[in-house]
């Protein structure tokens, strides 16, 4: 572990890395270490303890929220879009499940295609972010894009089905979604940590995020929304992803038939050994599994092994930071 550590280093070092490593194996903290800086402006050195935010690994707990919806019997995993949409989104086929959304096979239009050709430092959102603050208020925003494919046909990556999860599960419970995540996911698990923030209010312990732009370090305000919702931006520490993960494995959010149902195998990544479950990403012959997410001024991976109870989590606070280090820390650790 010693030659692992000191490669992880290394790598941080050189590659200019603001963010947190940690791998623990069960229950065993092998190791923690904070890099860079999460306040450029004031200078102030990032901890372990600080919350960065996890974008698209917010997916992962929008699935368990809307999964426990289904065993409460609220939802059902055929339940279908339209029946809780009522004349909204008019485009999305009547056919369209939670489960295919959960799945990325609903085939329904994105408003944010992450394969349209950008970059992910690009201002994508077609409103201002301070705008959408509420679930419902990105309706607007996901209105007017139409059916990819037919529900069901194939994978295909889509932010806009997690959006539409969040507020099928808000209208079906009665409960704003940030609070299902809250009571549903974070209070079960014990993730004390783990929280929504308004990107223009945060905390003095969440960690700012910067994209780079003409030469400068920016901060990622204007890039996303003012207040996440169900495709991704939830705030967690490293530490709280490895309790995420057991608490996840050990039942305690969902049963734990319903988890093995989530973890799944449903799709093959396009031109990728990766596969898909429900909110999960899987490994094509291990029961690796993992949540990520990239975004601008975001790079995270959380990788769980549930056998030997081995997680390893990168939470970087610029796009790029993550990836060589959760690459090495796959390969180092048997993980790849």
């Amino acid at each position: 572990m010693a030659e692992l550590q000191n490669a992880v280093e290394g790598l941080a070092l050189e590659g200019d890395f603001h963010g947190v490593v940690r791998v623990d194996r069960g229950g065993e903290l092998l190791l923690e270490r904070a890099y860079g800086l999460a306040d450029r402006r004031h200078g102030i050195a990032m901890t372990p303890q600080h919350q960065l935010g996890i974008a698209s690994g917010s997916k992962g707990f929008t699935a368990l929220a809307v999964m426990s919806l289904v065993v409460d019997g609220v939802l059902r995993r055929d339940t279908t879009a339209r029946s809780l949409l009522g004349d909204d989104l008019p485009l999305i086929d009547p056919e369209v499940t939670d489960e295919q959304l959960l799945a990325h096979r609903s085939g329904i239009g994105d408003y944010l295609d992450e394969n349209d050709g950008g970059v992910i430092t690009d201002h994508v959102l077609p409103v201002p972010a301070h705008r959408l603050d509420s679930t419902e208020a990105f309706v607007p925003i996901l209105d007017g894009f139409p059916m990819a494919f037919p529900p069901g046909e194939r994978f295909f990556y889509c932010n806009s089905g997690f959006v539409v999860l969040a507020l099928l599960a808000e209208r079906a419970s009665g409960v704003d979604y940030h609070d299902l995540v809250r009571q549903r996911v974070c209070r079960p698990a014990g993730m004390a940590d783990t929280e929504f923030f308004r990107t223009d209010a945060l905390p003095g312990r969440a960690a700012e995020s910067y994209v780079r732009l003409d030469g400068q370090w920016r901060s990622n305000v204007s890039h996303l929304p003012v207040l996440a919702t169900g495709d991704g931006g939830i705030y967690s520490t490293a530490a709280d992803l490895t309790t995420f993960w057991s608490a996840l494995f050990d039942g305690r959010i969902v049963p734990t038939n319903v988890v093995a149902r989530m973890v799944r195998p449903r799709s093959q990544a396009p031109e990728d050994p990766r596969q898909y479950g429900l909110g999960f990403w899987l490994h094509e012959s291990t029961d690796v599994v993992w949540l990520e997410g990239h975004d601008a001024g975001v790079s995270f991976r959380s990788v769980h092994e549930p056998g030997s109870g081995l997680t390893h989590t990168v939470i970087g606070a610029t796009d790029v930071g993550a990836w060589p280090l959760s690459r090495l820390l796959n390969a180092g650790l048997g993980l790849a």
